[in-house]
């Protein structure tokens, strides 16, 4: 991969022959650093939110992947740029500070959104998915009412905040879970199910056998290769079905 320093933005020159930009932006005085990979004008604007480690190459991968199927990928950072968190209190510290401010998690998903809206212009719609820390935040656009195309959490948090819920909801969303995932129970997982079913909500739900939490994470311990191709399978799949 060749990096050229164009301004502000670092752009990355990918073996798809394609820009893949650090995008630095503002939040209420902030500096926040997100990464954007562009497959071209006028296709579908994918959203992705980070684990809890913050934007990392596991993030610009995925991004990679999902370009080379014809689609514009902006990652978001939640956290600020240059933080990425490697010692388990600070990342609980993140996001435990965003989990307790419910606002500023939709805000600072919302100036991501615009900046992407930016960078991709007319776009035939727009999905947003997350992984774990990442899920959570996700559901969480969901019940904001977010007019979005789509809303995928893999292994996120799956419990709704008390004084919300689905009614405002739009689009579909699609959750992947574990059922050995020992941070996120069966009984969210259910719970969520039959919330989303009385809200009259569209949704789909698949669990994998013997997948732990964060059965997504390429090289770690907890991957497990079968659950994450089958949930890959099926994102994509209703990508194309919303797309193409």
């Amino acid at each position: 991969m060749k990096i050229v320093l164009l301004g502000a933005i670092l752009l990355f020159l990918t073996p798809l022959g394609v820009a893949a930009k650090a995008v630095s932006y503002e939040v209420e005085g902030k500096s926040y650093e997100g990464y954007y990979q562009e497959a071209g004008q006028g296709k579908p604007l994918l959203i992705l939110v980070h684990d809890w480690d913050g934007l990392t190459n596991y993030e610009i991968k995925r991004a990679e992947m999902l370009a080379e199927l014809g689609y514009n990928v902006f990652a978001v950072d939640l956290f600020g740029k240059g933080v990425r968190p490697t010692e388990t209190d600070h990342k609980k510290l993140l996001t435990g500070e965003l989990y307790k401010d419910r606002e500023r998690m939709r805000n600072l998903f919302k100036a991501a959104y615009a900046e992407a809206q930016k960078m991709a212009g007319e776009s035939p719609g727009t999905v947003t998915f997350g992984y774990c820390f990442g899920g959570a935040v996700v559901l969480e656009m969901a019940r904001s009412g977010m007019d979005l195309d789509g809303f995928a959490s893999f292994h996120g948090g799956l419990t709704t905040p008390e004084g919300q819920d689905y009614s405002a909801a739009k689009g579909k969303i699609m959750v992947f879970h574990g059922t050995a995932d020992s941070a996120i129970s069966m009984e969210d997982f259910g719970d969520l199910a039959v919330e989303l079913e009385e809200a009259q909500v569209a949704h789909e739900m698949v669990t994998y056998s013997g997948a732990p939490h964060a059965f997504t994470v390429f090289g770690s311990d907890r991957y497990r290769e079968e659950a994450d191709k089958q949930s890959w399978s099926r994102f994509t799949g209703f990508l194309e079905e919303k797309y193409k």
